[in-house]
């Protein structure tokens, strides 16, 4: 027979799923969309004879925001960026800090078994990309996590390309349930909740949480750093979030600097 408290933990499990899935729906919506503006504005330029029509006219699709990440396949779309080209020694040691406005968090990366996502996160690190934004999401019920990365402070957004998923048999095999245990401390890769949709956000597991293995586990909390993280969800979700227990927390997490250091 099935606890009350495990009901309760599937039933968040679900519910997270369903948000990553209609954050997809929305982005391939907008894709579409977008595709057909481009289409008339092409007709339209080529109707007056101009400039625009030798490239004076172009885009900047750096970010995606229509979805919680970009688009699954790389190849999926002509504005997508191909991933960083591989910059780290896969063999050494990474350690990303973050200084935020409710303390100082440490994550130790395992750059030999998640390579793309440590060289991805060092990325983004020295261009500063991750400076100035916040963590947008709380969730202190089912599943206890804190998320951030996404510089559009929505989960709607990203870099503008995908990686990799790695080491999903990192946390042990599936049970019963299809889950594994994201221990307290772990930082894993949000996606869309399809495959290999990883892009700039990522959680801070802060407390045992049971989740599909479909999430990239890459780091793991310094002490000082779940201390931090703990103390955030402590403070509850603020008023107006999703529901009373998941939503933006209520003490602002304001990323102020990112970096990515080797050893």
């Amino acid at each position: 027979m099935v606890s009350k408290d495990q009901r309760q933990r599937q039933l968040a499990r679900e519910k997270f799923l369903r948000q990553q899935q209609r954050r997809e729906s929305a982005r391939r919506k907008a894709r579409t969309r977008n595709t057909v503006i481009a289409s008339v504005l092409a007709v339209a330029v080529l109707g007056t004879g101009g400039a625009y029509a030798a490239g004076a006219f172009s885009g900047d699709s750096k970010k995606d925001t229509a979805g919680s990440e970009a688009s699954p396949s790389p190849s999926a779309s002509s504005t997508e960026k191909p991933e960083p080209k591989m910059a780290i020694d896969k063999k050494a040691t990474y350690t990303m800090a973050m200084k935020t406005s409710q303390g100082d968090i440490g994550i130790a990366m395992d750059a030999a078994k998640t390579p793309h996502t440590v060289n991805s996160f060092k990325h983004l690190a020295d261009k500063k990309f991750f400076d100035n934004t916040k963590c947008h999401r709380l969730t202190t019920s089912g599943i206890y996590v804190l998320q951030c990365g996404d510089p559009e402070g929505t989960g709607a957004g990203g870099p503008g390309y995908t990686i990799p998923d790695e080491n999903l048999d990192g946390l042990g095999k599936a049970g019963r349930d299809s889950t594994v245990t994201y221990p307290a401390g772990t930082v894993a890769m949000a996606n869309t909740g399809q495959a290999h949709t990883g892009g700039s956000q990522f959680f801070l597991v802060y407390k045992d949480s049971k989740l599909p293995p479909s999430y990239t586990p890459f780091g793991k909390l310094d002490a000082a750093g779940l201390k931090a993280v703990q103390a955030v969800a402590k403070g509850g979700v603020a008023a107006g979030g999703q529901s009373e227990t998941d939503g933006a927390p209520k003490k602002t997490v304001k990323v102020k600097t990112v970096t990515v250091e080797k050893g």
